[in-house]
């Protein structure tokens, strides 16, 4: 298993990603470029990654493709082709992005979200991007979420099922469905769940935390890994049962020293139960 967040650089090179990466003692990592990097560069980056043995974790597509507007549908099903594209390139573990919803904002609830209607067209919209790029060496996968397709493992299988893609993969972000009192106090059975059911099929994983509110009604908060109350021991053992470059990517924070004191938790841990990161 290997652990993984953004990194601060001044001014992006291969050599400086590389050493912040090493400074902070991450084996994986987000993509360093865009898609608007030329060829020269991502074989750059690639060969910076591959001396230091860094895996690059996953590109995001952050979009709405499920949009009820055509010119946003069109453009974000542009932005998932041109990004699964890219971690190709660059021998990403996978490309990631949300289902989508059929309201607003982009990655809102919306009462149609959770239909049959939707689920179809999530399989269509897959497809369709996988279709459009035949990647050979990534993934493309969807993040979980609280209120839209996948929200369980049963709904991931039933995706996988339907989609029946050799490219299509599963993107773990336990965090996400967390989403009533049930599975918040029962999160480890939860966590064992998804894992038993989807294993293989894992490409990558989002480390951050939940907190459920006292206030009414059911109020759940994302907070800094170690400030919550997600079962990082079961977490960690599941993902180190997979393969041995699975990335555990924290995300979703500001400032450079909360990522520094996540890593610190999640690497604590991990001593604890004998868990190693690479």
């Amino acid at each position: 298993m290997r652990l993984g967040a953004p990194v601060f650089v001044a001014e992006m090179t291969p050599d400086a990603w590389i050493a912040a990466l090493q400074r902070e003692r991450y084996g994986a990592a987000y993509c360093p470029v865009g898609a608007d990097a030329d060829v020269a560069t991502i074989r750059a980056y690639v060969e910076a990654a591959e001396q230091a043995e860094v895996v690059i974790a996953e590109v995001g597509a952050w979009s709405n493709p499920l949009s009820a507007e055509e010119a946003t549908r069109a453009a974000a099903l542009a932005t998932c082709q041109t990004q699964l594209a890219l971690a190709d390139e660059i021998g990403a573990r996978c490309c990631v992005n949300i289902a989508g919803t059929r309201g607003e904002p982009w990655d809102g609830p919306d009462p149609s979200n959770l239909t049959e209607e939707t689920f179809d067209l999530i399989v269509e919209t897959v497809r369709t991007i996988i279709d459009a790029v035949q990647p050979r060496r990534t993934y493309y996968t969807l993040e979980p979420m609280p209120w839209m397709y996948p929200d369980s493992a049963d709904s991931y299988l039933r995706l996988l099922a339907a989609i029946d893609r050799s490219h299509f993969g599963v993107h773990v972000d336990m965090v996400n469905v967390i989403n009533s009192p049930q599975r918040y106090f029962e999160n480890a059975a939860l966590i064992r769940e998804w894992f038993a059911k989807l294993g293989p099929h894992i490409k990558s994983c989002h480390a951050k935390d939940t907190l459920l509110a006292t206030k009414l009604t059911t109020h759940l908060d994302e907070v800094r890994p170690g400030l919550g109350y997600l079962d990082y021991r079961t977490l960690l053992r599941e993902l180190d049962k997979l393969d041995p470059d699975m990335p555990l990517m924290i995300e979703h924070l500001q400032a450079e020293e909360d990522y520094r004191l996540s890593a610190a938790y999640i690497r604590g841990v991990a001593d604890e139960i004998g868990v190693v990161f690479r």
